[in-house]
C-alpha cells in the first residue's frame, strides 16, 4: 500500500513538472541566439550613407533584422532619440555640454570643407575672406582673384550639424550669414555648387570626395593652408573636423546595442573608408 502511494505521488509530480515545462514561454530569438527585429535610425545626412551601408552588411549577417535609415538633420536625430521615435539618432557633431540626457557612440570622423565649382579659378581663400564672403562684405569673385561674377553663397539650413560646426569654427552667428541659397543635406549642397560656377558652399569632406570620385565638377579649397582630405582628417592636421556619432536615450536594448557594437568594430573599417571617413581607432 505504501509503495502504491509512493509511485502515485511520484507520477503526479512528474506530470506537474511536464505541465510547467509546456507552459514556459519560448523565444526563437533566445533559443537560437539569432537577432530579430528592426533598428530605426534618423538624423544626420552626413552619417546616413554610412549607416545605410553598415545596415546592409548587418542585415546580411542577421537575416531576421531590418535596419531603417532616415535623414532630416542632426537635430531630428537628437530629438527622435530622446522621444523614442528612433532607436538611434545620427549626429555629425559632438554632444553639447547640456546634452547629457543621451549617450554618444563615435562611429567615424569627418571634416567640413569649402567647395566651389571645378571651373572656378580661385584655389584658396583665407579665413578672413571666407567670413567676408559669408557676411556679405565680399560679393564679387574678382575681389579674391576670381572671375568678374557675383558670388552665390550657399548656406546650410537650421538644425544641420554642418552649419553648427561651420559657425563655431568661424565664430559666426547664423543671423550674420548673407546667403543666396539655403540647402539641407550634403548632396543638395554639392548639386547646387556643381550646377553653378559662381557658387560657394561647405559640406562633409567624405561627401565631397565621393562626388569628385564620381567625376562631378567639384573642387575642395584648402583651409589655413591645409588640403581637405580623409588623410588630413586622419592625421589631425585639418582644422575643421568633427566626430560622427550614434546617440541613444539611455542604455540601448539588445538589438540596438548589437548594431552599435558592429558599427564601432574593426569589421566595418572598410565600409567607413569607402565612405571617405576615418575609422574610430585612428583617433581614439
Amino acid at each position: 500500500m505504501v509503495q502504491t502511494l509512493y509511485w502515485q505521488r511520484l507520477g503526479v509530480i512528474a506530470l506537474a513538472l511536464a505541465g510547467l515545462s509546456a507552459c514556459s514561454p519560448s523565444s526563437p530569438d533566445s533559443a537560437s541566439g539569432e537577432l530579430q527585429g528592426k533598428v530605426i535610425l534618423t538624423g544626420s545626412s552626413t552619417v546616413a550613407p554610412l549607416a545605410s551601408e553598415l545596415g546592409k552588411r548587418f542585415e546580411q549577417q542577421h537575416p531576421e533584422v531590418r535596419v531603417d535609415v532616415q535623414t532630416g538633420g542632426s537635430s531630428r536625430g537628437l530629438a527622435d532619440a530622446r522621444s523614442g521615435q528612433a532607436d538611434i539618432g545620427m549626429m555629425s557633431r559632438d554632444l553639447a555640454a547640456d546634452e547629457t540626457d543621451v549617450v554618444a557612440y563615435a562611429v567615424a570622423q569627418d571634416g567640413v570643407a569649402m567647395i566651389v565649382h571645378a571651373d572656378n579659378p580661385v584655389t584658396e581663400l583665407s579665413p578672413d575672406q571666407l567670413v567676408d564672403i559669408y557676411t556679405g562684405d565680399i560679393t564679387e569673385w574678382s575681389a579674391v582673384g576670381g572671375n568678374d561674377t557675383a558670388i552665390s553663397v550657399v548656406n546650410k539650413a537650421e538644425g544641420r550639424s554642418t552649419l553648427e560646426v561651420f559657425l563655431k569654427h568661424f565664430d559666426l552667428e547664423n543671423s550674420d550669414i548673407q546667403a543666396q541659397v539655403i540647402i539641407g543635406d550634403n548632396e543638395q549642397g554639392i548639386k547646387t555648387v556643381t550646377g553653378n560656377p559662381s557658387a560657394i558652399g561647405y559640406v562633409s569632406i567624405g561627401a565631397a570626395e565621393n562626388s569628385i570620385a564620381r567625376g562631378e565638377p567639384l573642387k575642395l579649397l584648402p583651409l589655413e593652408g591645409i588640403n581637405p582630405s580623409t588623410a588630413s582628417v586622419q592625421d589631425g592636421s585639418f582644422p575643421l573636423s568633427r566626430t560622427l556619432n550614434f546617440v541613444t536615450s539611455g542604455e540601448p536594448e539588445t538589438l540596438t546595442k548589437a548594431f552599435i557594437d558592429f558599427a564601432q568594430s574593426f569589421e566595418v573599417h572598410d565600409i567607413v573608408e569607402q565612405q571617405n571617413f576615418v575609422p574610430i581607432d585612428f583617433y581614439q
